[in-house]
């Protein structure tokens, strides 16, 4: 597996504790559907959190969620209709992403709620 692919996943896994450890629920993690890849999809209370993880190893090229393109963001809606309908979820939903940094001097981690609204 490349290096980037290995960061990608121990960005999930870092961000799935975090979540944990805040009280979520995992309901599933990468899931698939078409063209996209959903990274996590978490409860909370009466809230379906969906949550893109983004992770890097430094912000020399900028923040970590600015990676995020809006055909990402398209592909990723349309995965988690057709989740929610193919489960007949009835909960409000909020789209979150996870700005991790992670390199030899440490790590640092930001969870941004209702991220797809702020671009």
């Amino acid at each position: 597996m490349a290096n980037h692919n290995d960061l990608g996943k121990k960005g999930e896994e870092i961000a799935a504790d975090f979540l944990l450890n805040k009280g979520y629920e995992i309901i599933a993690k990468n899931y698939v559907y078409q063209k996209a890849e959903v990274d996590i999809i978490a409860k909370k209370d009466d809230v379906l959190a969906v949550i893109e993880v983004k992770t890097r190893t430094s912000k020399d090229f900028g923040d970590p969620q600015q990676f995020l393109k809006p055909k990402q963001m398209q592909r990723i809606i349309k995965a988690v209709d057709f989740f929610i309908n193919d489960n007949q979820l009835d909960v409000d939903v909020r789209f979150d992403i996870i700005a991790i940094v992670l390199n030899k001097k440490g790590m640092s981690l930001e969870h941004l709620e209702d991220a797809f609204y702020h671009f």
